[in-house]
């Protein structure tokens, strides 16, 4: 059912791909989170090519440009849709949420208002073209061009798009960006905005606690527990009751209960089916930690290692890098989970690997061998 509710039971498309089956990932998903580790692709890409398959890498860019999505921080940085925006108004209304932040902006004074006049006058702009000798502080070590940029999107006083070229941020008002259709929405109370995105996170869930629910768009359990508790009692969610489960849970009343799920399918760290560590753990027994900030000599699998999925489990993971320059797909390491078969594991994976590396126009695989999935995976190749 979790695997259903994020796309998994539908096949890839066997033609073209289109702006339509990014509608169809997006009403399933609600939110693509945006990072910009580029050791394989940008992070974003990956959910669309699991879902999706290989599809015009500038679907999301197009989307965005067309003001079809717009970033904010809902789960992280992210992409939703500008339909979602009113949604997500109460969290620009209310005080920035990291205390170091907060005291950084106080103590800019009227400087903040200053840069977004800038915005008004001179929009797009980049955190470069305001950053130019303004002081540098600790709060992410930006200088404080770029923390009033920040704090000015955070408010939703502007918004901003991605460069293509070097994936910076351009910033303008929302007026200039967003459609005026999603902008005249009313705002609704916080409340109402809160029941709102936990319904959305449901349908993105099928099933899921009420910590998996508020967890979705970083809404603290706290305040999730009243709107949770009124959908209920609207029949607008189900409770239920989840076999190994310590927790109460919660069904949408949509959420699809196919008779087998057939996905195979490679997951970025911040897809929605993993990016909840304990919850990943909970459906599918798979421990995963993401390891980039690791030390390499602490490394237990790799620098950026993908969950592979296959039919309705995890089954293994792999620890990628596209090289670029020499045309080549890295496979670092490979793993397989205890008790799968290593061979119809690596078999369905290097299928999948080779339909990636089409995807990113990398005209070669290159398999170290490490892993102990590695060295069936390179004798297979």
């Amino acid at each position: 059912m979790a695997l259903a509710a994020q796309g998994f039971a539908d096949a890839r498309p066997t033609g073209r791909v289109d702006r339509r089956h990014l509608r169809r990932v997006m009403g399933r998903m609600g939110v693509v989170q945006v990072d910009s580790v580029n050791v394989l692709v940008r992070s974003q890409e990956l959910p669309l090519f699991a879902r999706l398959g290989p599809h015009p890498r500038t679907l999301l860019d197009d989307a965005s440009r067309d003001g079809e999505l717009f970033e904010y921080w809902v789960h992280e940085a992210s992409l939703v849709p500008t339909d979602h925006h009113h949604l997500h108004r109460w969290r620009m209304a209310e005080p920035f949420p990291w205390p170091s932040f907060r005291r950084r902006v106080a103590e800019m004074g009227p400087y903040l208002e200053e840069v977004y006049q800038r915005v008004v006058e001179e929009g797009p702009l980049v955190a470069g073209e305001v950053e130019a000798g303004t002081n540098r502080g600790a709060w992410w070590e930006h200088g404080d061009g770029k923390t009033a940029l920040s704090a000015l999107f955070v408010q939703g006083r502007i918004t901003a798009r991605r460069r293509r070229r070097d994936f910076a941020r351009v910033y303008d008002l929302p007026e200039r960006m967003i459609p005026a259709a999603a902008l005249a929405r009313p705002t609704p109370s916080t409340h109402d905005a809160h029941k709102e995105l936990l319904v959305l996170a449901a349908r993105a869930h099928g099933v899921a606690t009420a910590n998996d629910l508020a967890d979705y768009h970083r809404i603290t359990p706290t305040r999730a527990k009243q709107p949770l508790a009124e959908l209920v009692e609207e029949g607008r969610l189900l409770p239920v009751t989840v076999e190994g489960w310590d927790r109460p849970a919660y069904l949408h009343p949509d959420a699809r209960r196919p008779r087998r799920i057939d996905a195979r399918a490679l997951l970025s760290p911040f897809d929605p089916v993993v990016w909840t560590r304990e919850r990943a753990l909970r459906l599918f027994g798979f421990h995963y930690r993401i390891e980039i900030y690791t030390p390499a000599a602490k490394r237990r699998y790799g620098y950026y290692v993908l969950p592979f999925l296959l039919g309705d489990e995890l089954v293994g993971r792999v620890d990628l890098k596209a090289d670029r320059a020499a045309g080549a797909l890295l496979v670092q390491s490979a793993w397989v989970e205890p008790g799968r078969d290593a061979h119809e594991v690596a078999g369905a994976l290097l299928e999948e690997l080779r339909l990636m590396a089409n995807w990113l126009e990398l005209d070669r695989l290159e398999i170290t061998g490490a892993g102990d999935l590695g060295p069936t995976l390179a004798r297979l190749a």
